[in-house]
């Protein structure tokens, strides 16, 4: 069996907590679930991103800035 990756545990563990979070009651302690679901899944979304071979750094960084009159 193979080992799951980082990515693939937070995204199973986002799906755990939405479904619990389905069982609870609209309020604080729904929502908190929700919010961690939400930041496990943009932790997911962010590591594919860093970890695709197609990124690249930014060819200036002045465009960064928004420094356009150079």
């Amino acid at each position: 069996m193979p080992r799951k990756t980082i990515t693939q545990s937070w995204l199973q563990q986002a799906e755990a907590l939405e479904r619990e979070a389905e069982t609870l009651p609209v309020g604080r302690a729904r929502d908190a679930l929700l919010k961690k679901a939400r930041q496990l899944r943009t932790a997911s979304e962010m590591d594919r991103w860093i970890s695709s071979p197609g990124l690249k750094p930014p060819d200036d960084l002045r465009n960064l800035a928004g420094d356009n009159d150079a």
